[in-house]
């Protein structure tokens, strides 16, 4: 009984504690204050670098172009999303659990301080720019510090080097020395890719570091407490419902729009998703003894019908979802007189503007109905790969 008094009241501080914050640092105008504190710093660190970055890009070649914009795609935010689902039909719940919380909390504080701070990439030109996907594309339109893809491969090379480490017998200082070593070597291919991309200032990628070691020191400190409440704990569900809906009100206004808020709503989605679907179904799908691939019971061919069904099942979830919140969330606020906007999702016509609770707002307080909608939709296609997905596979004998 003392044990779950003591959960609740910890959840209880922490959501909080997070209200408190919105509201002192709407009130006291923190970010803008700090904004104006860091900003100058960092933008006299991009324009006196960029003579390294074009000392670097001196050394042009075709080659490398391919080298380093394939190797940013390896490490980008979609590889991960589309990497992930297949660690969990694989049988590695626990990794996969870790490693999609992870992600989630590096692209929250990664794209909270860019937006933050709003420092610029490297000018272009001098500097060449190299955007050989649509993703990088849309990376571009972000602020610059810290790299989001130094920050993302430090924290997830080395929790899975980590988990490699903890989870392997039989190994010996060779072993631990030789994923040291090549987790470093990787970790530095990024982050001189991203200078020679066009993409970062020596000053992101030295953020992107730091805030890495950071982040991975902090997780690898909590990450057996944050699995145990996952597939264990009280509340989990409602508790980490109500955390993604305050860190959507927590995050910090930038300077301009970027792409950068889109991306946390969807992985802040998808971290929802995949709690409430493990902590229903842990013991059907999770649990440590599932079979695991290469095994007996979890062949290469049966692998392949996992991904077979699996993939085009998920797909259909998303799409799925993102219609049923197409419409259900407009209809819900312009019943509840809550003003709102869309810029892609939601036809201007099927919008209404004024209502009760309008008066209750600060004037020309106006919500983007396309955050609600881009979260419901990777909160479905989260949950469908935890939990829908792996019934299938039940029903299928896969």
């Amino acid at each position: 009984m003392e044990v779950e008094n003591a959960s609740v009241m910890w959840q209880g501080v922490m959501l909080g504690a997070i209200v408190f914050w919105i509201l002192c640092s709407s009130y006291l105008n923190f970010t803008q204050k700090l904004r104006s504190f860091l900003q100058p710093w960092v933008n006299h660190h991009v324009e006196t670098g960029t003579h390294v970055i074009l000392q670097i890009q001196s050394y042009q070649h075709r080659f490398l172009d391919a080298f380093f914009s394939g190797l940013s795609c390896v490490v980008s935010v979609p590889f991960y999303t589309a990497f992930l689902p297949l660690l969990f039909w694989s049988g590695h719940g626990q990794l996969a659990r870790q490693m999609t919380l992870l992600m989630a909390f590096c692209d929250y504080i990664g794209n909270c301080i860019k937006d933050l701070v709003s420092a610029p990439r490297p000018p272009s030109p001098p500097v060449r720019r190299v955007t050989a996907t649509k993703d990088e594309e849309d990376n571009a339109l972000e602020y610059g510090l810290p790299s989001s893809h130094t920050l993302n491969t430090v924290c997830l090379s080395g929790y899975l080097l980590h988990y490699v480490l903890t989870h392997t017998q039989n190994q010996g200082p060779y072993v631990s020395y030789l994923g040291v070593s090549l987790a470093c070597l990787f970790v530095v291919l990024i982050g001189l890719g991203r200078i020679y991309l066009g993409m970062h200032s020596l000053i992101d990628i030295l953020a992107g570091l730091v805030f890495g070691l950071g982040i991975l020191a902090f997780w690898l400190a909590v990450d057996k407490q944050i699995d145990s409440f996952v597939i264990s704990g009280l509340n989990v569900t409602s508790f980490w419902g109500a955390l993604s809906f305050l860190l959507l009100f927590a995050y910090p206004t930038p300077e301009l729009p970027t792409p950068s808020f889109e991306y946390h709503t969807a992985f802040d989605g998808v971290a929802l998703g995949i709690v409430a679907g493990v902590q229903q179904t842990y013991q059907q799908f999770h649990h440590d003894g599932v079979p695991r691939l290469f095994s007996h019971d979890l062949t290469i061919p049966v692998f392949v019908g996992r991904m077979i069904l699996g993939i085009p099942t998920i797909l259909l979830v998303k799409f799925c979802s993102k219609a049923l919140a197409k419409w259900i969330i407009p209809v819900v606020a312009n019943t509840l007189g809550i003003p709102i906007k869309s810029s892609s999702y939601v036809k201007s016509d099927k919008i209404k503007q004024g209502g009760c609770l309008q008066k209750l707002l600060p004037k020309h307080e106006v919500f983007d109905v396309d955050t609600g909608i881009r979260f419901v939709q990777y909160a479905g296609l989260a949950w469908s790969v935890v939990d829908l997905v792996p019934s299938l596979f039940t029903y299928t004998n896969l």
